[in-house]
């Protein structure tokens, strides 16, 4: 299937730099967006490495490896996030300046009617089918945790002062756990992928207006950065949108064959 893709990033409304990053394989159909944390512009570093990285190394790997399987994809992401990780860490710890800086990360690459979703941190995958909006990634942060121990509810969560504590980010430890999961993928599918610095100004009903009522990528990747900055623009805002080729369609539910 054909893939068309989009990205932006924005500064946003209160931010003095941008310490979000998104890079684009095209050819591979490899998306990977990252929102950087830590002091003196070290969060641009740690997602600049995250991204550039990460198309460059799991680009070429997906280019020479060809119709590989699932499995395989997902052990290249694996290893390519692990070196990424490390990377950064080793230049945290060699620079005071990057002492403690990281990123959240996601990955996307389609393979033809399957997507591989790979994520760390509080940076989101949604999928709209059908007018329907899906989140397909879970949030490592202390607030979902909160949510799914039941101490919170998800509307008490919108206005909660802990929204911005990541539980797993890249860069921090000299090890990281990427999460994975497989979705099949039919025509007509549009994915969204962004930092917090869209999905916590915008709520869910927004986002669906806001794709549905433009044709073309770039239009509503702009509207949705536009209603960010509208809504206060708190954070840098980045995305990446990624569209299905062919008629839009209300199909079967996604699957995970493996999850971590």
């Amino acid at each position: 299937m054909n893939v068309e893709f989009f990205a932006a990033i924005d500064k946003g409304r209160q931010r003095d730099n941008n310490e979000d990053a998104v890079a684009l394989d095209e050819d591979n159909a490899l998306a990977v967006l990252a929102d950087g944390m830590g002091g003196y512009n070290a969060g641009e570093v740690a997602s600049g490495m995250a991204t550039s990285f990460i198309r460059s190394e799991l680009g070429r790997w997906l280019h020479d490896a060809g119709a590989a399987a699932d499995a395989d994809v997902r052990r290249a992401m694996d290893i390519c996030v692990d070196n990424a990780n490390r990377a950064i860490f080793n230049a945290a710890n060699a620079n005071p300046h990057y002492a403690g800086m990281g990123t959240t990360l996601v990955v996307a690459v389609f393979r033809g009617p399957r997507l591989l979703v790979g994520h760390v941190g509080d940076s989101r995958a949604y999928r709209l089918r059908g007018g329907r909006l899906q989140q397909i990634t879970r949030d490592h942060s202390l607030l979902q945790e909160q949510i799914d121990a039941g101490v919170i509810s998800p509307e008490q969560a919108a206005f909660s002062a802990q929204r911005n504590l990541v539980t797993r980010a890249v860069g921090i430890e000299d090890t990281v756990l990427l999460e994975t999961h497989l979705h099949e993928v039919l025509p007509g599918d549009l994915y969204l992928l962004c930092s917090d610095g869209l999905s916590d100004m915008l709520d869910d009903a927004t986002l669906v207006q806001l794709l549905r009522s433009h044709e073309l990528l770039a239009d509503a990747g702009r509207a949705l950065i536009d209603a960010a900055n509208d809504a206060g623009g708190k954070d840098n805002i980045s995305l990446v949108l990624a569209r299905v080729a062919g008629q839009p369609q209300v199909g079967r539910s996604s699957w995970w064959p493996f999850r971590r």
